[in-house]
């Protein structure tokens, strides 16, 4: 059931009714935050059916925790509340390693990192993801590389901003002007604004790193930073080529041309244009 195509009568009728050649039934409210009048199982919630299974999910939001209606739902003893927080973007290749794991794969790191570059944090296009890729290889590859992610994502292994940080953080001036070029003929497919989040966010480890009292402890690294142990190589690179002074000048650059990709202090220089002097003035 679909809250915004049923009403709350049909809902506690199907509830209340008995299960058909089974001890259980179970119905499933999708979008309950589209269903008029949801106040109205508060009844139901007193004197709920043992042989029917409820499930209310809200897509988008959460309900207000302040109604009766949620009140009564938290004093139902075998009611069970849970919430799924949408995952932040640092978070993502530590859950598809895991997800993948779970399906009896495993994946690169980088690969894993590919896939959140490319679809960021919403779940549902990352599952699909994953799946295209479970059926496109078939059961016999059980692990799953930079390669397949290219070959089979639409991701260009070469042209991707993780190659541009991975240029940017090993002073490869030739390949992140290759890069910025590509990026700065395709302004919609590489937005500047996603391309300064990614390093931001980056360079913001890079400089914790820098006061961090063990360097050389990987998973001490990892841990503190929140990151693969796998990419701890890249935040001991970056921060010998990139002295902490010049780190915070970095990031200074980085807000500076955020704003300035927004249209703030910008008369009219294109993305293309404010991507290349950011590039410049990062590496030099």
């Amino acid at each position: 059931l679909y809250g915004k195509d049923t009403d709350v009568i049909n809902l506690i009728h199907a509830a209340k009714r008995y299960p058909m050649g089974a001890p259980r039934q179970l119905i499933i409210l999708r979008e309950a935050q589209q269903l008029d009048k949801i106040e109205m199982l508060e009844n139901y919630f007193e004197h709920p059916q043992p042989s029917t299974i409820l499930v209310i999910c809200y897509k988008y939001k959460s309900p207000d925790k302040r109604t009766k209606f949620f009140n009564a739902l938290k004093k139902q003893k075998l009611a069970l509340i849970f919430e799924s927080k949408k995952l932040y973007e640092n978070q993502m290749a530590q859950w598809i390693s895991e997800h993948v794991r779970s399906r009896s794969r495993t994946i690169d790191p980088k690969a894993a990192v590919m896939l959140v570059d490319f679809l960021g944090n919403e779940l549902e296009k990352v599952v699909q993801a994953i799946d295209k890729l479970e059926v496109v290889l078939g059961p016999s590859a059980k692990h799953i590389t930079v390669d397949h992610v290219s070959d089979n994502i639409g991701i260009n292994k070469e042209y991707n901003t993780f190659e541009l940080q991975n240029a940017i953080l090993n002073k490869d001036v030739l390949k992140a002007n290759r890069i910025v070029k590509v990026f700065a003929a395709n302004p919609n497919e590489y937005p500047m604004p996603a391309i300064v989040s990614l390093l931001f966010s980056f360079f913001s480890k890079v400089l914790l790193f820098h006061y961090l009292p063990d360097k050389n402890n990987k998973d001490a690294v990892a841990s503190a930073l929140k990151i693969h142990p796998f990419f701890v190589k890249d935040y001991q690179m970056a921060a010998r080529n990139y002295k902490g002074i010049k780190v915070l000048e970095i990031i200074s650059l980085l807000r500076e041309y955020d704003m300035k990709s927004k249209g703030y202090g910008n008369v009219n220089a294109s993305s293309g244009e404010l991507l290349r002097e950011l590039v410049f003035k990062i590496m030099h």
